[in-house]
């Protein structure tokens, strides 16, 4: 192992040196700020989720807001499911037994250790759609997360529709554009895009319900080329947390960025 390999591989990330890089990165008091991360990424962290977690906290503070996804997709119809499949003489029973989403107790699936022992934190709200829903903390968490209408769950009326139009700013932490789910609010300028039939068990009037809603086909696969793009005319903050690639920028401007991309790409 080469000496730089050494240094690195002893760093030692801390509640206080977690929130002294997000200062340095631009992350302010009073901000409003949509995360994304991956927590192997910053190297040993003591105290793990908790210290990351904490040190947004610290440095947002009460009077911004930290917001992050906390999508459960396999509350979903298992006829689409890939990763993995299920046999298919399973799917009726699945339709018929799956608990219904729960905002305080559906796990969060494929999103790593940050945003789902942040789901679960003191005074943190989460919103109400069965597979795309948001886990927000700080001053006026209640006006962005609630409504969250089961049709379009990453449109215009959603969540995150809301957030663009608060001044958020989005934060990735040792990830890339293919996990900003803002993207996903301007595949809805996509005039190309398709609309397709969702499943999921929730309540409704106190009864649990296999419930069918609109959604739109989201595609992630075009968002790093997207992000490339838009990182050289936009504006970024690019840093470390720990030892974490990471970058801060204003989630209105990457959007409104991303929804031109679409247009003007839609044929592609």
């Amino acid at each position: 192992m080469g000496e730089k390999q050494a240094v690195e591989k002893q760093h030692i990330n801390t509640i206080e040196s977690i929130a002294a890089d997000l200062q340095k990165l631009g992350v302010k008091q009073g901000m409003n700020v949509i995360v994304h991360s991956s927590l192997s990424s910053l190297g040993w962290v003591c105290g793990g989720p908790v210290a990351v977690i904490e040190a947004l906290m610290k440095v947002v503070t009460e009077e911004g807001m930290i917001v992050m996804p906390s999508q459960s997709a396999h509350l979903s119809d298992p006829a689409n499911w890939m990763a993995p499949p299920v046999p298919e003489e399973w799917w009726e029973t699945i339709r018929e037994t799956m608990p219904a989403y729960d905002s305080k107790t559906t796990p969060t699936r494929g999103l790593g250790a940050v945003p789902e022992l942040f789901r679960t934190y003191r005074n943190v709200m989460r919103s109400e759609h069965p597979a795309l829903s948001f886990a927000g903390w700080g001053k006026g968490k209640e006006a962005i997360l609630h409504p969250h209408p089961l049709n379009d769950g990453l449109g215009e009326d959603s969540p995150l529709g809301r957030m663009v139009e608060n001044n958020f700013y989005i934060l990735l932490i040792g990830v890339g554009h293919d996990s900003n789910t803002s993207m996903h609010l301007a595949e809805h300028a996509d005039p190309t895009i398709k609309e397709q039939i969702q499943y999921a068990p929730i309540i409704e009037n106190g009864k649990r319900v296999w419930k069918k809603y609109k959604e739109i086909a989201y595609d992630d696969e075009k968002f790093p080329a997207i992000g490339e793009q838009y990182e050289k005319i936009g504006r970024v903050n690019n840093g470390k947390i720990g030892l974490a690639e990471a970058k801060l920028f204003p989630q209105k401007e990457a959007v409104e960025f991303a929804k031109k991309w679409m247009i003007e790409n839609a044929s592609n």
